[in-house]
């Protein structure tokens, strides 16, 4: 009788988890404590694999061999305290894939900007011409690409979260990009713990990987000093970007027609960059895929620009240091739309791009007591909002021709929004409207 795998969670990874379990020849069952997704319950019926939804069945997730579970479970959730105390390994799913697949991993992690970098990294493989996945928390999962359609790289986007997970996943390339205090309270409010579990990306790597990291960021640079490194480490410093050309080595890369904005994205560009050459693409098919890439939504987005105002959704920025990257990517003056959720916020970093840049603040928040607080006496416009809409129309009132109305948030989206990505897509529905008055 085949050895009982489970799998906590129902979404993109766990789903693609129970796949390749399944296909290796496991008895799978499936288990989420809320209720899962029509498309993802209608890919457990395809393919024929047990589930439960709104509750965890513990006889019989104890009964298993292994149980792989979604990154977004906490340690402190009953059920993992159950099989921690029973002994029965757990892991995620990034984990359990690699444990099938010979492709080469290039791993990218950092508080902010590791989408961006993902994607344009695929995507400068994948237009040279290179057998290549994308999956971890962006693309399709991880697992289910193992099963269902084998690459000759992968490139992962990976959270703290998934990292906390893992124990012999080996990338062969790490990418490294920040650190900066985000997801605490996973971490008990310790900042050693959430910089250790960026650094668990390069536990497992050799003297033939390579870590291409941040070395100008101060986190890493204490972290650093301390943590002996197996693999080939290459610092990576701002400062080759001289307003047109990236300059990487003896090669150069021209940015006129890069999509990409602003100094953090050019370090992005760099880090991904560097992972293509060691790959093995050219220079030609490096800026071919430069001049080609498109940014993910809600990522310095440019929306539409309406009597010579430009409008750039920007809302995956929801801690103060993107925010403080997408400020000072502006060139333009800006009416800054701000506000949601505060995770213990810290505005000072941003204080002296907000007296230079802002000529308007408009929040958008169900309590801007803490934006009021501290950006009244910069700021002479500063006004309320409840919904993406009225931030629109208040934006448009001040702003002028030649400004930009940046919707860069620094707080989460859950007081009046489902999630970062239905307040970005509400207000590009915003800015469409205001097109066609």
């Amino acid at each position: 009788m085949p050895e009982l795998i489970s799998v906590l969670g129902a979404g993109e990874s766990g789903v693609g988890a129970a796949i390749l379990a399944k296909q290796k020849g496991f008895d799978v069952f499936v288990s989420d404590f809320g209720t899962i997704k029509d498309k993802f319950r209608a890919k457990l019926i395809e393919n024929r694999i047990p589930f439960e939804e709104n509750q965890h069945t513990t006889t019989k997730i104890l009964a298993s061999k292994e149980v792989i579970k979604s990154p977004g479970i906490p340690e402190k959730a009953p059920i993992i305290k159950e099989l921690r105390k029973s002994g029965i390994p757990v892991i995620n799913e990034i984990e359990y894939a690699v444990r099938y697949t010979n492709a080469k991993i290039i791993g990218i992690t950092g508080s902010n900007g590791k989408t961006t970098t993902t994607m344009l990294t695929y995507h400068l493989l994948k237009s040279a011409g290179y057998s290549v996945g994308l999956a971890g928390n962006v693309g399709f999962s991880f697992a289910e690409q193992v099963a269902t359609q084998e690459h000759t790289y992968y490139v992962l986007e990976l959270s703290s979260f998934q990292l906390d997970d893992i124990q012999h996943f080996r990338p062969w390339i790490a990418i490294l990009l920040n650190i900066t205090p985000d997801h605490l309270d996973r971490y008990e409010y310790k900042m050693e713990r959430y910089i250790a579990s960026k650094l668990r990306i390069t536990m497992n790597q050799t003297g033939e990987d390579w870590f291409i990291f941040n070395a100008e960021d101060e986190n890493l640079q204490d972290a650093l000093e301390s943590k002996n490194i197996s693999s080939r480490a290459i610092p990576v410093k701002s400062g080759n970007f001289d307003g047109r050309f990236l300059h990487i080595g003896e090669s150069q890369f021209d940015t006129q027609t890069f999509c990409l904005k602003g100094e953090h994205n050019m370090f992005n560009s760099t880090c991904a960059i560097m992972a293509g050459k060691a790959v093995g693409a050219t220079d030609e098919a490096i800026q071919l895929g430069m001049d080609t890439f498109v940014n993910v939504p809600h990522r310095l987005e440019v929306v539409d620009t309406i009597n010579d105002v430009e409008y750039i959704n920007d809302s995956k920025a929801t801690n103060v240091d993107a925010t403080y990257f997408a400020l000072k990517a502006m060139t333009k003056p800006i009416v800054w739309i701000v506000g949601g959720t505060d995770k213990g916020n810290d505005y000072g970093p941003v204080l002296d791009l907000v007296r230079d840049k802002v000529k308007a603040i408009i929040c958008l928040g169900k309590d801007n007591t803490k934006l009021v607080e501290t950006f009244s006496s910069q700021i002479k416009i500063l006004e309320e909002t409840q919904s993406a809409e009225e931030a629109i129309q208040r934006a448009n009132i001040y702003a002028e021709s030649g400004d930009v109305v940046l919707l860069s948030p620094a707080c989460a989206s859950f007081d009046l929004f489902n999630n970062y990505e239905h307040r970005g897509d509400l207000f590009k529905e915003a800015v469409s409207q205001l097109k066609q008055e």
